[in-house]
């Protein structure tokens, strides 16, 4: 039963070698491989009746040896390819058609009209006109001869007043009073050497001055009248009013109009001021 067994094993070890001696590149894995046939074990010869045999010991037949076939080759099969994918090509796009326009319509050209002739008008006359005169002047009249004014001698008026204590200071002549016996004096630088002439107010603070004969009113812009002195010794300081310190100018004052029965005066008088003196700062004012 033993040697059976191993005999068996062996040749089952036999098939395998030489199914390993295949060539492994020429099979494929695609299908299940093939084995060798397999057979059941052999029994053992069965044992002989009567126990042992004559002349001592077991006698046994020689054991029957299992036959051996040749090993099966596996079938070979032709390498399965792998299959072929079909070339993926884009999508093809549909043709895109040309835009059509719509047919192109020839310029018109305008009428061509025929040219207009410019309407002919008779000459035209030219105007006749008058013959123009020179415009008549009127004669210019020769201007008067120039009578040149005689020259009259100088007279000069005016006023000097006391102005109120209470007023010191103030070119006013409010509440101010005519001086009498102020003197004023006239000066007068037409001539190399100055000509002076003096004057004294009466009661009502007036004075008149006849100035000297070589004074005419071609140079009376050259004479000045101020003030001089004050008898009065409560009003003895003199003011600027009316420039009676400075020097007033001559003014010439207004003539009696043409046919008033005024006599005429052989000589123009001028005139100045106010003018005016005011206590002095060291007299005191009387209290009111």
């Amino acid at each position: 039963m033993g040697f059976r067994a191993s005999l068996t094993l062996l040749v089952l070890v036999t098939s395998c070698l030489m199914i390993n001696a295949v060539d492994l590149d020429h099979l494929t894995w695609t299908q299940a491989p093939h084995h060798a046939p397999t057979y059941p074990p052999t029994q053992a010869p069965a044992p002989h009746k009567g126990g042992h045999h004559k002349g001592g010991g077991h006698h046994h037949k020689a054991p029957t040896v299992a036959p051996v076939h040749p090993p099966v080759k596996a079938p070979v099969h032709p390498p399965v390819k792998a299959p072929v994918k079909a070339p993926v090509h884009p999508p093809v796009k549909a043709p895109v058609k040309a835009p059509v326009y719509p047919p192109t319509k020839a310029p018109v050209k305008a009428p061509v009209k025929a040219p207009v002739k410019a309407p002919v008008y008779p000459p035209t006359k030219a105007p006749v006109q008058p013959p123009v005169k020179a415009p008549v002047q009127p004669p210019v009249k020769a201007p008067a001869p120039h009578v040149p004014v005689p020259r009259k001698m100088v007279a000069v008026r005016g006023m000097v007043y006391c102005k109120a204590c209470k007023y010191r200071g103030i070119d006013t002549l409010t509440s101010a009073t005519p001086l009498q016996g102020a003197v004023v004096l006239l000066t007068c630088k037409n001539t190399k050497y100055p000509l002076r002439v003096k004057s004294t107010t009466d009661k009502n603070g007036f004075f008149f001055i006849m100035a000297p004969k070589t004074v005419t009113t071609y140079g009376v812009h050259k004479c000045r009248v101020t003030l001089l002195a004050s008898k009065n010794p409560k009003c003895n300081h003199p003011t600027n009013l009316h420039y009676g310190v400075k020097g007033a100018t001559l003014l010439p004052t207004p003539k009696a109009p043409i046919g008033s029965k005024l006599p005429t005066l052989p000589f123009d008088v001028y005139t100045v001021g106010p003018f005016a003196y005011e206590a002095s700062k060291k007299t005191p004012c009387p209290k009111a």
